[in-house]
């Protein structure tokens, strides 16, 4: 009789401790952060075999200076700002930024927020996604905004990216060289439907 409790005892603490770890892995499942990385490496493979026509152009103190065309192969090379940052959905980061999700009802879009813990230790000071909603043909990403920083003994570089998914992407940079005026760059680059503002 003790040894048919006992199976039975055993049975159920194994079936309870499956039951955590299933629950544990759904938690952890939805704390991951959004693969940004791999968001836009996507997002440059397409373009890298579309037939799009690629636009650069370049602002010089928030005028238009200049545009150029972009050969398919230049647009990678174009786009290395955000393809060089760290990708925050890799383990090692979870414990050093801080992931807040919330709905912006004037956008009609969720914002998945990653700031950092110690943002003098980061590259990346932060990271939005911003999320369509749609219940018919699923969520879809609209935009991602990075913020990066490195500050040095002799520079300040600062750098404020948009990537519009499936139209454009723009990039400026803010300098800071000791005893000399502030510089701000910006250019865009524009496959799809995108137009100027």
């Amino acid at each position: 009789m003790i040894g048919i409790g006992l199976k039975w005892l055993l049975a159920a603490v194994f079936f309870l401790s499956v039951v955590a770890c299933r629950q544990k892995k759904k938690i952890e499942e939805s704390e991951k952060f959004f693969p940004v990385l791999s968001f836009l490496q996507s997002q440059v493979a397409h373009v890298d075999t579309s037939l799009y026509s690629i636009r650069k152009i370049i602002y010089v103190d928030s005028l238009r200076n200049d545009t150029v065309y972009l050969k398919r192969e230049e647009f990678r090379d174009a786009a290395s700002d955000f393809l060089s940052l760290p990708d925050l959905s890799e383990d090692k980061y979870h414990e050093r930024y801080e992931q807040t999700k919330q709905f912006d009802e004037t956008l009609n879009r969720v914002l998945m927020i990653y700031t950092p813990l110690k943002p003098e230790k980061e590259l990346v000071q932060r990271q939005e996604v911003l999320i369509k909603p749609d219940q018919a043909t699923g969520d879809k990403v609209t935009n991602i905004i990075i913020n990066s920083l490195v500050n040095t003994k002799d520079s300040l570089v600062e750098k404020r990216m948009l990537w519009k998914v499936d139209q454009s992407f723009q990039v400026t940079i803010t300098r800071q060289l000791p005893g000399r005026p502030e510089t701000v760059s910006t250019f865009r680059v524009v496959w799809g439907e995108d137009e100027e503002p």
